[in-house]
């Protein structure tokens, strides 16, 4: 298994966006609606990667992107996860958990502070993950998702 970065925009984090979106439609009753330019995960203000399995087939997928203060309640030097997925067949095998630390280790690199992410409350597995790798609850809210109650937010301090 090799983890590689790719753009937003390759076919196969494509291929494994629709996978997720598609978890999101059976869990939420929608997609994920939150905008995402393939230029926000360009390096050195972001990454994306995917986790490949010894055949060249894409298994786990992971990005962050650096947000400052805004609106949205982001704070400066916030790198922000997005579409951590791993697809069914190879949960359970600690891929999540590598990419996640692989973002983190890349957004600290880069001059981030604090890591945040948003999840479902209907996505226990997420849930477990982020707090067993240290993230901690946030609030205010964070996101296009942080007035519903459905969305938690998280976040882990990179100093």
């Amino acid at each position: 298994m090799k983890i590689l970065p790719v753009t937003l925009d390759h076919p196969d984090a494509a291929k494994l966006d629709d996978q997720v979106q598609s978890e999101y439609v059976e869990r939420y009753g929608d997609a994920d609606l939150a905008p995402m330019d393939p230029a926000q995960f360009a390096p050195p203000r972001g990454l994306y990667l995917i986790a490949y399995d010894a055949d060249g087939t894409p298994l786990a997928t992971g990005g962050w992107r650096s947000m400052e203060r805004d609106e949205e309640q982001y704070a400066d030097g916030d790198a922000e996860v997005k579409r951590m997925f791993v697809v069914p067949a190879a949960r359970g095998q600690g891929l999540a958990r590598r990419i996640l630390a692989a973002l983190e280790d890349s957004a600290r690199a880069a001059g981030r502070t604090r890591m945040v992410l948003s999840t479902g409350d209907r996505q226990p597995e997420a849930i477990a993950l982020y707090r067993s790798s240290g993230y901690e609850p946030v609030v205010p809210k964070f996101g296009l998702y942080r007035t519903y109650e459905s969305s938690l937010c998280f976040g882990k301090p990179l100093g």
